[in-house]
Formats: structure tokens, C-alpha cells, sequence
């Protein structure tokens, strides 16, 4: 049985979700036909490394679900304090998964975190100050109210874990949208294979940019498609060991709720074993500039129409759709 955390715990960047399910689907697919013995062996691994968020979900009325489709908040962070349910520090990252019935495309949308928006029973604020006033069940609650959506699972990574789980997969590839040069470390436009430490300078840096979080979100959203192109690459799943030690490195520094388990996961993972790399879409949160508030705080401001009609889009699982309507 997984562990559960009742008072401060570590809190995690958002990523390892799309790739744990994207491992799963490799699993799923190989291990079904090779070993029951393996598998059993990998949800004991998950499920005792994984932390279980207590009360991942707000205790306020929420929007109905989407039928069949799954969306699945992803959050995390660079600090390692920890926050969890309880109040801490703010969230670095936020991306919302959609998994659409159909199960022919997974779409990853980044929120900025500067984004200035309603936090239930604080006004108006950047929404990662969720988290340090409220924990998951806030954050949940901020996202479900401003996509008017409804959150099936949440899912914790640390940034640290991108180091191990990087290097589990021995390496990967990321498209960096822009050259760059940090700490020594330098990055092309384009193409650059990563150790785990290069990794995670790729996805912290925001200072060597212009439009800073603008291209942080942008490098989040290339290392994902890396992991994802990792994960089911044929080196990876027709091997056992790659697997298990990718399995591990992830879920050693997750936190999930309660209803994200093992067997959640592989279900989730067997649905989409036909989605290959080019079916994940990645886009961020429609926004509209910047803005500075009477408190002198600089934050980015939402697109209200434009999110209006994401939010539609959500609800009637068309995502696809609107993503043509309004290319990123």
C-alpha cells in the first residue's frame, strides 16, 4: 500500500505524469505477452515509491465530468519545501492533461504561473499563490473555476526527479526553440540530446530569456515530447530494465491522489497504445500580455474570450478542433 502524507511533504513539478502513462503504454503493450511477474513487480515499485496526496480535491462544488475524457492537473516545483495539502510555497509549473475519449491524441497545455487570476476566497492573484495559501485541493479548485473544467487526477514531480529520470532512459532529445547559453551549459535552436543535469538546467532556466516565462513553458513542453519520444522508443520498451528503472526514478519523487494507482495507470496507459509520439499536442494557456497590479506585482493576463471558448472546447471534448481554430 502506498504511503500517505499527513503533514508537509515535498512538492513536485508536473511532468512525469504523460511520461509514466506514456511508459505504461510500452509496458502494457510488451509485458502483457512476456511477463505477469514483471508487471506485478512494477506496480509495487509505483505504488510504494509514490506518495498519496490526502484530500487532493476541493470540498466545494465542483464542474461535472467530462464523459469519457480525462484531465489530469499536473503541478510542481523547484523548491523542495513541500506543500502538499497543506499551505506552502508557491507552484512553479502548472499543466493540464486532457486525455479525450477517443484516446487518438494526448494535449498538454501549460499554464503560466504568473497568470493573474481568481483564487477562491483570496481575489484576484497570480495563480501558483494557490498553493502557498491552499495546497492541491486550492490549486485544483483555481483551475477547475477558471477552465470551468473538472480535475480527475493531480499528479506531483520534483524537478529533481528529471535528473534520474532523464538518465533512466540514457538520455533524451529535446527541440530547443531558442540558443541559449546558462551556467556554462549552452543550447542550440533545434535538436540537443540531454543527460539528466543538462535536463534539468533546460527546463529551470527563465532568466536568460526576454519574454522569461514565455520560453521556460515552451522548454517544459520540448523536454515532455523528449520524454515521451524516449519512453516509447523500441530501445526502451523491448527492454525490461529500461522500464523498471525509468518506473522508479519517476515515481520516487511523485505524489498522486488516492484514485491514481497502479492499476489506474495501466488502464489509462493499455487505452492509448495507439498514440505514438506525434499525437502528443502541447500548447500553453491563451494570454494577453502583461500587466502590473496596485500591489506593484508584474503578472500575465489571461485571454478571458479566448479561454471562454477553450473552456467550451474542454466540455465537449473538442479540443482538436479549437486548436485548429486558434493555432499556437
Amino acid at each position: 500500500m502506498p504511503r500517505r502524507r499527513t503533514a508537509r511533504r515535498r512538492r513536485p513539478f508536473l511532468v512525469a505524469l504523460i511520461a509514466t502513462v506514456g511508459a505504461l503504454v510500452g509496458i502494457a503493450a510488451v509485458i502483457a505477452v512476456v511477463a505477469s511477474v514483471f508487471i506485478g513487480g512494477l506496480a509495487r515499485s509505483y505504488d510504494r515509491n509514490s506518495d498519496v496526496i490526502a484530500d487532493a480535491f476541493p470540498k466545494a462544488d465542483r464542474p461535472a465530468a467530462t464523459d469519457g475524457a480525462e484531465n489530469i492537473l499536473l503541478i510542481g516545483s523547484d523548491s523542495r519545501s513541500g506543500a502538499g495539502t497543506a499551505s506552502g510555497g508557491r507552484s512553479d509549473t502548472l499543466m493540464l492533461a486532457h486525455v479525450p475519449a477517443d484516446r487518438k491524441a494526448v494535449y498538454l497545455m501549460s499554464i503560466m504561473r504568473d497568470s493573474w487570476v481568481d483564487v477562491p476566497g483570496h481575489g484576484t492573484a497570480k495563480i501558483n499563490a494557490a498553493s502557498s495559501w491552499g495546497g492541491v485541493p486550492l490549486t485544483v479548485q483555481t483551475v477547475e473555476q477558471l477552465l470551468d473544467v473538472r480535475i480527475d487526477h493531480v499528479a506531483e514531480i520534483d524537478f529533481a526527479g528529471f535528473e534520474g529520470m532523464t538518465d533512466a532512459l540514457g538520455g533524451v532529445t529535446v527541440q530547443s526553440p531558442k540558443d541559449f547559453t546558462v551556467r556554462g551549459q549552452h543550447f542550440v535552436a533545434g535538436a540537443n540530446r540531454l543527460d539528466g543535469a543538462q535536463a534539468l538546467t533546460f527546463v529551470r532556466e527563465r532568466h536568460a530569456f526576454a519574454d522569461a516565462d514565455h520560453t521556460r513553458v515552451e522548454n517544459q513542453q520540448a523536454f515532455m515530447r523528449g520524454i515521451v519520444d524516449g519512453v516509447l522508443s523500441k530501445g526502451t520498451i523491448t527492454n525490461p530494465g529500461r522500464v523498471q528503472d525509468f518506473v522508479t526514478a519517476t515515481s520516487k519523487y511523485l505524489s498522486v491522489d488516492a484514485g491514481l494507482d497502479f492499476q489506474t495507470l495501466v488502464g489509462l496507459g493499455w487505452s492509448l497504445r495507439d498514440v505514438r509520439p506525434s499525437d502528443l499536442q502541447t500548447f500553453t494557456l491563451p494570454t494577453a500580455g502583461g500587466g502590473t497590479s496596485a500591489d506593484g506585482q508584474s503578472y500575465v493576463a489571461v485571454d478571458t474570450g479566448a479561454v471562454q471558448s477553450l473552456s467550451s472546447a474542454l466540455r465537449s471534448d473538442d479540443l482538436g478542433r479549437w486548436l485548429q481554430d486558434n493555432p499556437h
